[in-house]
């Protein structure tokens, strides 16, 4: 039985890392009709939002690409700052899309960035509660491991809507702006999809995680 569930728990994951480098490798093939780069499509619809403060710049990585409230600044991967494809058009503008919800403080966004602290130490304290209360048969620090670990998985269930939401914003930009064509906005929800299932997984292995440590917990309780 445990077998069957750690081999679920490591296929989700990996089925939706291969959707998202299947998008983006096929549709980073495909060029985008307004011949924009991935930086050019984030300047403009930043513009085109109020926030000439948000700045860009290029990181390091493959699909490292990401918002930084705090500096105010959309970072994206080489490949997708220079990239003129429907892909890097996607991603820039989903970036982007978190800049916005920043700029109109979404609560989604408010809330995740609120739980950022508590899940970091939920991250890094619950297993080592956990193994030391199975060592011990101490079911209190289980219970203490599993409560620090559910802020974390509330965090990854928060996440969702939050990127969700931003891959929305994305669309309407784009579309609204003219960067993309009506037949390129099949190909951009794909790599937005895709993108959203890295999420998806995520979120339900730490659920899943998370129930099966509940289970552990109650079966200590009966034993005791």
């Amino acid at each position: 039985m445990f077998i069957i569930y750690f081999i679920i728990i490591l296929i989700i994951p990996l089925w939706a890392q291969m959707r998202v480098s299947g998008a983006y490798k096929k549709y980073s093939k495909v060029a985008a009709s307004s011949n924009m780069t991935g930086r050019e499509v984030a300047r403009r619809i930043l513009d085109s939002n109020g926030l000439y403060d948000v700045s860009i710049e290029e990181t390091r990585g493959v699909l490292s690409d990401h918002y930084d409230p705090r500096s105010k600044v959309v970072r994206l991967s080489t490949n997708n700052y220079h990239g003129h494809s429907v892909a890097a058009c996607a991603i820039a503008a989903h970036e982007v899309g978190h800049a916005i919800q920043d700029q109109q403080e979404y609560a989604f966004l408010r809330f995740r960035h609120a739980l950022v602290p508590v899940a970091n130490i939920g991250s890094n304290f619950s297993w080592i509660l956990i193994l030391i209360g199975m060592l011990l048969g101490a079911s209190n620090f289980v219970l203490l491991g599993i409560i620090f670990m559910a802020a974390a998985v509330l965090f990854q269930f928060v996440t969702l809507p939050v990127e969700f939401n931003a891959s929305n914003r994305a669309m309407d930009e784009v579309v609204a702006l003219g960067i993309i064509r009506n037949d390129e906005e099949k190909e951009t929800k794909k790599v937005l999809n895709a993108a959203a299932l890295t999420y998806v997984a995520a979120a339900a292995v730490a659920i899943l995680e998370l129930l099966r440590l509940i289970m552990i917990y109650t079966g200590m309780q009966r034993n005791d």
